[in-house]
């Protein structure tokens, strides 16, 4: 067992979601992210997702896009993400990287693993990549005891949803929406369906990404998933904030303000 399936079995136990908490590694700083993630930590989030910046981000909107572009332009590489994840780590709070998986397989996939392992990362969440391809981050992510997430898409068949939920570890990330990542005045209608459709596939937690932004939103989606997914929220804290500071100080209130939500979403604790 890792560390991300513990945290899905207390949350349980204790009747609530799990807030699931994503920002880019190198921005506004390399320093900033990590003030900022630790803020978010702090504040509530029972898991923090960092991104890798990169450089064609098809799937994430623009709020995500203009940070990776920021991060990049700062000249943010893989060492600083993987001294991200060790900083965040050291809060207790479990730590995956979220990217795409050019970077990774640049890298090299056993190295990746090994230095993300080493630097106290519980997984990876890899948007692009398909189970069919996944063999040698399988395998080098089984080696390590770390959790590959893959995603899934109100577009996916019964079938699709099999293959990939049989490759996940740790929880299965389930886009809520067709499209790019951002925050939406409401959640697809389409979410609460596909978290149905994969329980009936895999007894793995399902957390719901892609477009949830306030407390309101993050207890409705509490209410149907076991987790709940916040990204270009946080990102637009530190986007629109005049400076550092102010920005980590408003990513500190909206995590905390989201962790009361997902305790709003559930009322049916396992005694």
């Amino acid at each position: 067992m890792t560390e991300i399936a513990p945290i899905f079995q207390r949350a349980q136990a204790e009747g609530r979601g799990v807030l699931i908490g994503y920002l880019p590694a190198g921005f506004p700083s390399v320093g900033g992210a990590i003030k900022a993630a630790t803020a978010m930590a702090e504040a509530g989030a029972d898991i923090l997702e960092i991104g890798l910046p990169y450089s064609d981000p098809l799937l994430d909107g623009p709020v995500i896009q203009e940070a990776t572009h920021r991060a990049l332009g700062s000249g943010t590489r893989v060492a600083d993400v993987l001294r991200t994840v060790e900083a965040v780590a050291a809060t207790g709070v479990p730590v995956l990287v979220m990217t795409y998986w050019n970077p990774v397989d640049h890298y090299g996939v056993a190295a990746f693993a090994r230095d993300l392992a080493a630097a106290g990362g519980s997984g990876l969440i890899t948007p692009d990549l398909t189970p069919e391809e996944a063999g040698p981050w399988l395998e080098a992510a089984g080696e390590r005891r770390l959790d590959p997430v893959f995603l899934v898409a109100p577009s996916s068949s019964a079938e699709r949803i099999r293959l990939i939920t049989a490759a996940c570890r740790g929880f299965v990330y389930a886009a809520s929406l067709m499209g790019t990542t951002g925050v939406r005045d409401s959640v697809g209608s389409q979410a609460a369906g596909l978290v149905q459709r994969v329980r009936e596939c895999t007894s793995l937690p399902v957390a719901v990404g892609l477009g949830v932004r306030d407390r309101g939103q993050a207890g409705e989606v509490a209410g149907f998933a076991d987790g709940v997914i916040v990204g270009s929220a946080f990102v637009r804290c530190l986007l629109e904030a005049p400076d550092e500071g102010a920005g980590i100080a408003a990513v500190r209130d909206l995590a905390a303000s989201l962790a009361a939500g997902v305790r709003e979403g559930r009322k049916d604790p396992v005694m």
